[in-house]
């Protein structure tokens, strides 16, 4: 059970990390600042294997247009893939990503919209960045050097995912480890020293929660640790970089309410500090948002988040 007194001794043990900054920087012109507020990216699923319906889009035509709504509706960032992260999904080649992808990235670019390919493939980042996107979602781990270098001639940004495995769709077993923040933030070190030395200077840093594990097929063990890491994402703030989440489903507890998921995980990534909120139901997590102090403004893309509530006042206070 998660408690106040759960929340308050969280933030006493880790009072540093709670005062931590991250960088700012700009994307095609707009402005990303965790330390001021939390943004949202939306997403577009070019592949039928997707499981989540309302973000599928079959045609270049249905994507840009569900890419156009996402922004209206205040998604500073719209995510496309076309390859599901699903164990059972179809493998999909380079040639016929890019055939997918390339149309419907170089009409949202080219309408101003700040793009990020979701790949783990080099010939797509090349060809997507090519085309206009401007952020890298990399769900795999080979040949990152090559792929931070095309980030950083792009004058891109990228989204470093915790993957445990070659890539998203190669993964083993999940090691939880003792402190799975202390995990990450070892992880996340190595992987932004080796990013810099390439010359990235804009990334976000995701914990990888949404992905595929066998071991994590159990759904109390699962959700305990999303839940887990959601409130120590703060302590990942140390390492001077923003922090992204793919909000998760829990189907197996939210069932014909699925859609109801994403909107009460965000609860939990908002207390840990989360700044980029990557989901399907943009609508929906912005109003949690918005009710939680962390979002002013109408829908669309003119509205802007309001400056975020210190999170010092989970700290316990004397008297």
């Amino acid at each position: 059970m998660l408690g106040l007194d759960d929340l308050a001794a969280l933030a006493a043990a880790h009072d540093e990390a709670l005062k931590a900054r991250v960088a700012s920087f700009e994307v095609c012109g707009r402005r990303f600042d965790g330390n001021e507020r939390p943004e949202l990216m939306g997403v577009v699923n070019l592949s039928s294997d997707s499981w989540y319906r309302e973000s599928v889009s079959l045609s270049a035509e249905a994507a840009i247009r569900r890419g156009r709504i996402l922004v209206e509706q205040g998604a500073a960032i719209v995510d496309i893939g076309a390859e599901s992260t699903l164990e059972h999904a179809e493998r999909v080649e380079e040639a016929r990503q890019n055939s997918r992808l390339l149309p419907v990235v170089r009409e949202l670019a080219g309408a101003g919209v700040v793009v990020s390919v979701e790949t783990y493939h080099p010939e797509v980042t090349r060809a997507c960045f090519e085309a206009g996107a401007r952020v890298l979602n990399l769900t795999g781990n080979a040949r990152t050097p090559e792929m931070f270098r095309m980030v950083a001639d792009h004058d891109g940004a990228v989204i470093l995912c915790h993957v445990q495995g070659a890539n998203v769709r190669e993964v083993g077993d999940f090691d939880f480890g003792a402190d799975p923040a202390a995990m990450l933030y070892e992880h996340f070190a190595r992987q932004l020293e080796m990013a810099t030395s390439q010359g990235v200077r804009r990334a976000w840093i995701d914990p990888g929660l949404g992905f595929y594990y066998r071991n994590l097929a159990d759904s109390a063990t699962r959700i305990r640790h999303q839940m887990r890491v959601f409130l120590n994402t703060f302590r990942l703030r140390r390492l001077g970089f923003p922090t992204c989440h793919a909000l998760p489903h829990a189907f197996e507890c939210f069932e014909d309410d699925v859609r109801c998921a994403e909107p009460f995980f965000a609860v939990l990534a908002a207390l840990g500090r989360t700044d980029l909120f990557r989901t399907h139901e943009v609508p929906r997590v912005r109003a949690v948002l918005k009710t939680l102090g962390l979002w002013d403004g109408g829908a669309g893309s003119g509205g802007l988040p309001a400056p975020r509530p210190a999170v010092e006042a989970l700290t316990p206070r004397a008297g």
